[in-house]
């Protein structure tokens, strides 16, 4: 059965101001658009976007607000305390039905190719060793779903180990205290898990190729009364991606000053997250069988979490995905 997984981490804020987009309703013209975003190497870009100017130039105003906490991110959407965030398809499923504001994901960022891990101590070899082991992880998102892919492809489930439910950072923690067998993580964390003595990494997303994208996610409102805005924010991520292409090492600088890391190891996480073009968003977005087209994974992953018992129905698919940014971006170049 396949499942999207995503990463990623409340709260201190930056924003980056430009002039308004005309074209905006007059109420709102003048407002920032708060987007929240949090650790995930895929997400971390839009500190660009912020110190370099680069929404300015695209003329539009907005704020990022940073996580610490990814849960607390996406129940600020939901909760319409914010208008957009960096979150995955399946928490984008789990969060839909009860989004005040409506919810549409607009862009693809990136997938994650290997920086999504389950970490084990040393005797732990196999999936199938997980039974009876207690492993820390952040229920209900992320690397949870992770877990919960890598178990049900070995014919296990979630009842089949001990589930100890807590914040991806403390989970990391707990696991290299020695209070945990196995933890689920996402970087930098994963990181702080493999201090411990004997610790390895047992699967990680690279054995689930092409099934996690990390999104940049819109409240419908905004999406209706600000369209014109939004597709700034859009094209703006793809002048991040190209800022990145021509200035590596200015880039490495603001990542690890964001994530709180070394460049070395912005360098190094970099492996691990495949960041989409617009010809790979275009393909995402499309109708087509299997987990690389974001239609046909919805339906799969909302089938699962319904049967795993993470959201009571499913929720209406069709409303989660807006392609007109990326289809009009493209039409640009």
């Amino acid at each position: 059965m396949l499942v999207t997984v995503g990463c990623g981490q409340a709260d201190d804020a930056g924003s980056s101001a430009g002039s308004d987009d005309s074209s905006a309703p007059a109420a709102a013209s003048n407002e920032p658009i708060v987007i929240g975003y949090s650790s995930w190497p895929g997400w971390w870009p839009w500190a660009i976007a912020e110190q370099e100017g680069l929404f300015a130039a695209n003329n539009v105003n907005v704020e990022m607000k940073w996580f610490d906490g990814y849960i607390q991110s996406m129940e600020a959407l939901a909760a319409g305390q914010i208008d957009g965030n960096c979150q995955t398809l399946n928490d984008t499923i789990s969060f839909a039905a009860d989004s005040v504001n409506g919810q549409a994901a607009v862009l693809v960022n990136d997938n994650s190719a290997g920086n999504d891990k389950i970490i084990v101590t040393e005797d732990i070899n196999t999936v199938a060793n997980l039974k009876g082991k207690a492993i820390a992880v952040e229920e209900g998102v992320v690397d949870d779903f992770l877990l919960t892919l890598a178990l049900e492809k070995e014919g296990l489930s979630r009842e089949d180990v001990e589930i100890l439910p807590l914040e991806t950072g403390a989970a990391a923690a707990a696991f290299a205290a020695g209070q945990a067998d196995a933890v689920g993580a996402f970087p930098p964390f994963w990181s702080i898990a493999l201090e411990r003595a004997g610790s390895k990494e047992l699967i990680s997303s690279a054995d689930f190729p092409g099934a996690i994208p990390d999104l940049l996610v819109m409240s419908q409102t905004i999406i209706d009364e600000r369209p014109d805005d939004v597709q700034a924010i859009v094209n703006t991520w793809f002048d991040v991606r190209a800022f990145m292409e021509e200035n590596p090492e200015r880039s490495d600088e603001i990542l690890a000053e964001r994530a709180g890391i070394a460049p070395e190891e912005v360098r190094q996480l970099q492996d691990g997250t495949r960041f989409f073009t617009i010809q790979d968003n275009l393909e995402a977005f499309s109708d087509g069988e299997g987990i690389k087209h974001m239609p046909s994974a919805a339906v799969e992953m909302a089938d699962f979490m319904v049967g795993v018992g993470f959201i009571p129905e499913t929720p209406n698919l069709e409303t989660i995905l807006d392609d007109q940014f990326v289809k009009a971006y493209a039409a640009a170049q």
